[in-house]
């Protein structure tokens, strides 16, 4: 069995709330933007939608500190909003341009940003989660005071890399934090046809740590498990797998006409959108005004435009930058 974890998790104060709602908004309003995109051929990416697990990537993003490490996957653009890369760089990756971090070749499936612990984006499923492993073995050698967390679909629980580092993990007592964001789809493939335990949350045990399976699409919920995960992580506790139930509102990849998800589990995953949800939460509790609400909605979108308009007006990269950073060019070998 795992480490026993408390009955009790922490709540998130009004101001996190708050914060939490924020990177919500810029979260869905940059999604619903590229997507729109993308669609009407206004520009050419290929992208994959966070939309509907806003929730998970909030509340982690006020969770960690700014130098902690994140490891995420190319379903991760929510991911990276919450650990703070700049819009204008995260838009320049998705769309391809020179004045991204990498200079327009990484892409939807490759963006790091290490100024704010963004240090991977994988597009093989499972294979952040080794690295996440090594960032956080990296932490205890260098007796750093840093958290690593690792988010992944289910899919990647089913992966020869996710329990060999989560053994691993577990055997080194190492400072990081396994995040299942469990969207009920590996692909076109519904969990239950993938793996014969009731929850990914039930794997832990079999490592010998936590394991806790929370309501994604609640930023508070999640926030109180994540929170619990990460000081378990910081002062010696070791590793949690924290399953996050959720729902991915738009297909796997720009395309895909989702015939597979039957209509009834749509309707009811769009009725508990987790956006317009927590912003009634909000209302009701008197944590936030509808005007405040506002405001934050209308800085979101204002945001979004000023980065893509940024982005858009941005050169793409030349032909020479296609030999630049290439270790097979022996006049580009690093010494």
């Amino acid at each position: 069995m795992g480490p026993p974890e408390s009955e009790t998790r922490p709540e998130p104060s009004a101001d996190l709330q708050r914060r939490m709602y924020e990177l919500m908004m810029l979260m869905k309003t940059t999604d619903d933007r590229v997507v729109k995109g993308i669609r009407t051929g206004e520009f050419i990416s290929y992208y994959y939608s966070h939309r509907g697990q806003e929730a998970i990537a909030a509340a982690l993003g006020v969770t960690l500190r700014q130098t902690d490490h994140l490891v995420t996957t190319y379903r991760g653009m929510h991911d990276h909003i919450g650990k703070g890369i700049p819009l204008v760089h995260l838009l320049a990756e998705v769309l391809g341009k020179s004045t991204s971090p990498s200079q327009g070749k990484g892409g939807m499936m490759h963006i790091a940003w290490p100024p704010s612990g963004v240090m991977l984006s994988t597009g093989i499923v499972g294979a952040g989660i080794p690295v996440a492993v090594g960032l956080a073995t990296a932490a205890q050698l260098e007796s750093a005071d840093r958290v690593t967390a690792v988010t992944f679909g289910d899919g990647a629980t089913n992966t020869g890399s996710f329990h060999e580092a989560a053994n691993m993990a577990a055997v080194w007592a190492s400072p990081v934090v396994f995040v299942c964001q469990n969207n009920l789809y590996g692909e076109k493939t519904p969990v239950e046809k993938s793996m014969n335990v009731e929850h990914v949350a039930d794997r832990a045990s079999a490592y010998g740590m936590a394991g806790i399976r929370v309501n994604g699409n609640d930023p508070d919920e999640v926030y109180g498990a994540l929170h619990q995960a990460v000081e378990r992580a910081r002062t010696g506790g070791g590793p949690s797998l924290v399953e996050c139930m959720t729902f991915r509102f738009r297909g796997h990849s720009m395309g895909d006409d989702m015939k597979y998800i039957p209509k009834e589990q749509m309707a009811w995953a769009e009725a508990n959108d987790p956006v317009p949800m927590y912003r009634q939460r909000l209302l009701s509790s008197g944590v936030s005004t509808e005007r405040e609400l506002n405001d934050m909605e209308e800085a979101a979108a204002q945001s979004v435009k000023e980065a893509l308009e940024t982005v858009l007006a941005a050169p793409p990269p030349s032909i020479d930058e296609l030999s630049e950073h290439l270790y097979a060019n022996p006049d580009k070998t690093p010494v």
